[in-house]
């Protein structure tokens, strides 16, 4: 689960709990202009291949955190439960993208679209 919060031009992405270990990863800090769309999109998150896992983990039907390499795009995973998830688009930025399970996404999308 991540936190998602605003900060200044920036939006920081905290991971919580146990998933840092899983997810290699404490924070991301991502320029709010380098979004370029969010959304919930349940077919996306199908299937048990999610891309070659770079520092991560993997455990169909249970988790999946960490970066990821799949069709030339790195992505940046964080999802247990996939009903909360959402996936952030990005450009000019380490990541293409980031699928990350929050406690609202709805809250997420209308932060994220403002931003």
């Amino acid at each position: 689960m991540i936190d998602v919060s605003k900060e200044s031009n920036s939006i920081l992405f905290n991971v919580k709990g146990l998933h840092k270990l899983w997810a290699f990863k404490s924070q991301l800090q991502i320029p709010a202009a380098h979004i370029r769309g969010v959304r919930q999109d349940p077919e996306a998150l199908k299937g048990w291949w999610k891309g070659w896992r770079l520092p991560g983990t993997n455990v169909p039907g249970l988790i999946t955190a960490g970066t990821f390499l799949k069709d030339d795009r790195r992505i940046f995973w964080d999802v247990h439960n996939e009903d909360n998830a959402v996936i952030i688009d990005l450009e000019h930025d380490d990541y293409d993208q980031l699928i990350i399970e929050v406690a609202d996404p709805a809250a997420v999308i209308k932060l994220l679209s403002v931003a």
